[in-house]
């Protein structure tokens, strides 16, 4: 019989199968870590390179939004109210006025050009102002009316321009620079649209890539202050109205209707604001010729801003509330209608059944208007 004995070599087998399976276990441990770190690493980079983009983003997106102005043509016939709107675009960042051409309307064309100059050097601007129609679009002299004054401006000596009229005419202005800036320039009319009308004329496919047309005419749903069923604006120059709203161009319009309290200012307010000198002062002193009118025509010592009004339309966000899209008639007949426009409302079943192809004439029927008189008060004491 024989012996039985261990095998000695046995232990070692199993030692080394022992650590072969620890080694392949360390191996696969470490190359899971290392990837897991890997990728860890990979989506940090992918995150700071993330953030760093969206922050070169930021940086540069602010530049890029004040580069892009708002361009704008203001046609005006200078009174004090059309001051207080050269005022409000002059002040406001995002705009630049590319222009402001001149009609007669409130006072005399060379009136009207030397108002513009002085309110525009008042407010610090250097936009050029060009001198557009001394008549009428028939080419009749109308008879002058200014409620603000003989000079527009409250009869206060305030006018003493530095500079003079560019050269050139208002028409051809507006024309070239609607060729410089196709679909860009928005126009803004204060006054009576004779210079408007005569660009029409002179070339109406030009005035069509205008980016959009402004205008403070019209009574809106309201009352006239030319007439009882004509705003000063219209009633200057009908036939150019007719022209200007026939020309099948969208225009948004603000009329009579929309000036309250909100967007008027007292007597007694306008006196302090005067306390406060440089434009406050030019400002307020600019209205003394409209507050002394309504105090001996209706008794009270108050004066409206319809143009500044509508300039705040044009430029501040949100300040127009609603618009009622209509189809305008101008009226021009030598009788009591003259300077009134017909406003059919789109959507309105009239009894006639009357209807028209075109509702292109945008009037403003609600605005935050008392916002304005804080805001406005804000940009005078602007340094």
């Amino acid at each position: 019989m024989k012996n039985k004995s261990k095998n000695p070599t046995t232990p070692w087998k199993i030692l080394t199968v022992v650590l072969a399976v620890a080694l392949i276990a360390v191996s696969c441990a470490w190359y899971f870590t290392a990837n897991q770190t890997k990728d860890a690493l990979n989506q940090k980079a992918e995150a700071e390179q993330e953030t760093v983009s969206a922050a070169e983003t930021e940086s540069v997106q602010p530049v890029a939004q004040t580069q892009q102005k708002r361009k704008i043509i203001i046609d005006t016939d200078t009174g004090a109210d059309d001051a207080a709107a050269l005022m409000i675009a002059a002040k406001d960042k995002n705009v630049d006025i590319l222009g402001v051409t001149t009609s007669e309307g409130n006072v005399s064309l060379d009136q009207a050009v030397k108002n513009a100059l002085m309110t525009l050097e008042m407010a610090g601007s250097d936009a050029p102002v060009y001198a557009g129609a001394n008549t009428t679009y028939t080419g009749k002299h109308r008879k002058i009316f200014s409620v603000f004054g003989t000079d527009g401006m409250g009869d206060q000596d305030l006018i003493h321009p530095t500079r003079q009229a560019a050269d050139g005419n208002a028409v051809d202005f507006i024309l070239d620079t609607i060729k410089a800036n196709p679909d860009e320039v928005e126009i803004i009319a204060l006054g009576p649209v004779t210079n408007l009308a005569l660009a029409f004329d002179k070339d109406p496919e030009t005035m069509k890539r205008v980016k959009r047309y402004w205008s403070m005419g019209t009574t809106g749903f309201g009352q006239g202050n030319a007439t009882p069923v004509a705003e000063f604006n219209v009633y200057h120059d009908a036939e150019a109205y007719k022209v200007f709203v026939e020309s099948g161009v969208p225009v948004t319009v603000m009329g009579l209707d929309m000036m309250d309290r909100d967007v008027s200012f007292t007597g007694d307010w306008l006196d302090e604001t005067a306390k406060k000198g440089g434009l406050s002062a030019y400002f307020a002193k600019s209205f003394s010729g409209l507050v002394q009118f309504n105090d001996k025509a209706r008794g009270e010592r108050i004066a409206d801003d319809p143009d500044g009004t509508l300039m705040a339309c044009a430029l501040w966000d949100g300040f127009v509330q609603d618009t009622q899209a209509c189809h305008a008639v101008v009226m021009t007949g030598d009788d009591d209608t003259y300077g009134q426009v017909v406003l059919y409302k789109e959507g309105y079943g009239y009894d006639t059944g009357i209807t028209f192809e075109h509702y292109d004439f945008n009037v403003i029927t609600k605005i935050a208007g008392e916002t304005f008189k804080a805001k406005f008060t804000s940009l005078l004491e602007e340094q």
